[in-house]
């Protein structure tokens, strides 16, 4: 009886990117899931995944603004220092 989970409201709420943000993703509100989405579409475009080590992502200028100036970051980093640019 597994069925689909439902997901987190919190998750589906509409949030605001913050500037350097929304360079990366565009400046409409858009939900988290949709957020992460957009940034991943980014990091495949232009090829920013790291062609050694997969689970990290080399920041180009406009993802170094979003990354607190940091040149790779993980993964698991990258989300947490993304929901600091979504209000």
């Amino acid at each position: 009886m597994a069925g689909k989970r439902k997901p987190s409201a919190a998750f589906m709420k509409p949030m605001n990117p913050s500037a350097a943000l929304g360079a990366v993703v565009g400046t409409a509100a858009l939900p988290r899931t949709q957020v992460t989405k957009k940034l991943w579409a980014y990091i495949k475009r232009n090829g920013l995944q790291d062609k050694k080590k997969r689970t990290m992502i080399n920041a180009d200028d406009r993802l170094k603004v979003v990354f607190g100036g940091k040149k790779q970051v993980t993964m698991f980093e990258m989300t947490k220092l993304v929901s600091k640019h979504l209000k």
